[in-house]
């Protein structure tokens, strides 16, 4: 959850060049598939626990219903 989605991609991309044993460096991830905008960052956080829980199946069907095609999203912030 971030309240400056361009920032955080560029996190993403430093911890995985620095070496830092982050989750996003531990597997390589660096492009953007699916995103959800909040007003609350209540929502933004229970959303976020909510989807944290599911199956990796579900996680995908849900990413598909915006983004069929699993297209990286990343140039939308760059």
């Amino acid at each position: 959850m971030t309240n400056n989605l361009r920032f955080r991609l560029s996190q993403h991309k430093e911890n995985n060049t620095t070496g830092n044993r982050t989750f996003t460096s531990k597997y390589n991830v660096t492009y953007l598939l699916y995103y959800e905008k909040f007003t609350w960052i209540q929502e933004a956080i229970a959303r976020e626990k909510e989807i944290k829980d599911w199956r990796r199946e579900k996680k995908i069907e849900l990413i598909k219903t915006i983004n069929p095609d699993l297209d990286f999203l990343n140039y939308l912030f760059d």
